[in-house]
């Protein structure tokens, strides 16, 4: 499959380093901005881009954790939000400001009525058919009711999931631990990346899907990809 646009999170790589030729002889643009053993985003494209941002503007800005794009006049924004650690935690409470800047920066820039797109790890299951066992996993980091609840946020703002506007079944995810014994065969997984559109582009939207079968490659990410396809 070659995607015509293509968001990466956590490359881990400074941006002296980052691999561009491979993008290039491969016919894409990219765009990143990363830093050394942790964090990074890029968003790879068919066609040329116009680089809007590679921050939120905030105090939050210093960890390569978001970057913009404008590609095919379409906004693209990127993210990998922190993971959080622990429920309580300083590390938890910046994973909610974090998110609470994330909502900020969008807002203060586009209309819910104009096409958009937000794509990336947002390190959150926002219902029960997301995890795959919910009563367990309650209120933990990942599944604990003030992310959920800034989440649902993105969501009455306008932005679509796009995953779970085609797909209605649990079940299905995006992220299996590395800590869990024999998880990805035994599908103990977490859907929490995501796909989301403003509702001009979702209304463009004609399939979404998991694409679990780099997860079972030899030392895969802990992550796989998510695909949405769009007419535009």
């Amino acid at each position: 499959m070659a995607p015509d646009i293509l968001c990466i999170q956590e490359t881990k790589v400074q941006d002296k380093d980052f691999p561009v030729s491979a993008f290039t002889d491969a016919g894409y643009h990219v765009t990143f901005r990363g830093q050394k053993s942790y964090n990074g985003v890029a968003i790879a494209s068919r066609s040329p881009q116009a680089p809007l941002t590679p921050g939120l503007g905030s105090e939050n800005n210093d960890e390569a954790r978001v970057i913009t794009s404008r590609i095919d006049g379409i906004p693209v924004i990127n993210v990998y939000v922190p993971q959080g650690f622990e429920v309580g935690s300083d590390k938890f409470e910046y994973k909610l400001r974090w998110l609470k800047d994330l909502l900020n920066f969008i807002k203060a820039r586009y209309r819910a009525t104009d096409p958009l797109l937000v794509a990336g790890d947002f390190n959150v299951a926002l219902t029960p058919q997301d995890v795959h066992d919910p009563d367990g996993l309650a209120g933990s980091v990942g599944f604990h009711p003030d992310e959920q609840a800034l989440f649902q946020e993105f969501l009455d703002w306008g932005l679509v999931d796009i995953f779970r506007r085609h797909v209605k079944e649990g079940g299905q995810y995006t992220f299996w631990d590395y800590r869990v014994p024999n998880g990805f065969k035994r599908n103990r997984g977490w859907r929490i990346d995501y796909i989301l559109a403003s509702a001009p582009l979702a209304e463009k939207s004609t399939n979404a899907w998991i694409d679990t079968r780099p997860r079972a490659l030899p030392k895969p990410s802990d992550h796989t990809f998510l695909i949405a396809e769009f007419e535009i």
